[in-house]
């Protein structure tokens, strides 16, 4: 395992802490389950039929796809650091990156989202009561008043810890062997952020590899506007998410953008130049490290 200086991280890195609460409007109706399994006459529970409480309404669906786009974003812009869920961002990246205001921004975009769909949500269970058919239960659908705490946007930044915050009166002896476990604990953390960080890398790289190839009867293969979208995204990225300045990451961050540097889709797609030269450069990437 890598050592890295605890202390050094702390102090140009942050950990945040994301929580996005979504009602999702379905709901388990077991009668119907009940029936299903009934009229197929199974001896046991086969499955379970979960209804759309908003069926044919995309509102709350918007708001549903929003939190999920969100967890999506976030999970690209910060690197994987404790099981509960908190998530490791550089301040480069916190603050002159954008990572905060993009940040305040999507909890304000959400927020109003959820808002415009509570305005109207008595409306719409009226207007289901209609859709729905014998389906609806009307005791199945929230109070108007309890939606507040079904949509939420909540984060929290906090300091990276160090060995050095252990404040406990215990012995030296004792002390000692806390700041080591935590030394590891802190090592094994960061070599699997990464460890996230290079995989990224690694999957963008073979993926452009193989997709800018031939296929065994010396076709193109086909590949679409994402590869190089994503690429380009992820030499962007890899600016702010190398936490420890790894020396080789950032050689091959700038070694991608070389290789990207003139290319274009429409280049890509109609030029064998082109293609090879882009397939020949990122493979030159992938040799170079042990991955």
């Amino acid at each position: 395992m890598e050592e890295f200086e605890s202390i050094g991280i702390a102090t140009s890195s942050m950990l945040v802490e994301l929580s996005i609460s979504c009602w999702t409007g379905r709901k388990l109706d077991k009668a119907v389950s009940n029936e299903i399994d009934a009229s197929k006459h199974t001896k046991v529970r086969a499955g379970n039929y979960h209804k759309h409480l908003f069926a044919g309404n995309h509102q709350l669906d918007a708001v549903i796809k929003y939190a999920a786009n969100v967890r999506l974003w976030n999970t690209k812009r910060t690197s994987p650091w404790s099981d509960a869920g908190g998530r490791i961002v550089t301040m480069e990246n916190l603050f002159a990156g954008g990572y905060k205001q993009e940040l305040d921004t999507h909890r304000a975009n959400y927020l109003a989202l959820a808002d415009s769909f509570k305005r109207v949500y008595p409306t719409l269970v009226s207007a289901m009561a209609f859709q729905l058919g014998d389906l609806f239960n009307r005791d199945e659908y929230p109070e108007p008043e309890e939606l507040d705490n079904k949509f939420k946007f909540e984060y929290a930044i906090s300091p990276l810890p160090t060995s050095g915050d252990f404040r406990i009166d215990i012995g030296e002896q004792a002390k000692a062997e806390l700041v080591q476990h935590y030394e590891e604990h802190f090592n094994k953390r960061l070599n699997t952020a990464m460890r996230d960080v290079w995989d990224r890398l690694h999957n963008c790289l073979t993926h452009m590899s193989d997709r800018l190839g031939e296929t065994e009867d010396g076709k193109r293969k086909v590949f679409h506007s994402t590869l190089l979208s994503n690429a380009n995204e992820l030499v962007d990225l890899l600016s702010k998410l190398n936490i420890t300045k790894d020396v080789k990451l950032e050689q091959a961050r700038r070694d991608l953008a070389d290789a990207l540097n003139g290319a274009s889709l429409e280049s890509l797609k109609e030029s064998d130049y082109m293609r090879e030269t882009v397939k020949s450069k990122v493979d030159t990437i992938i040799s170079k490290f042990n991955w």
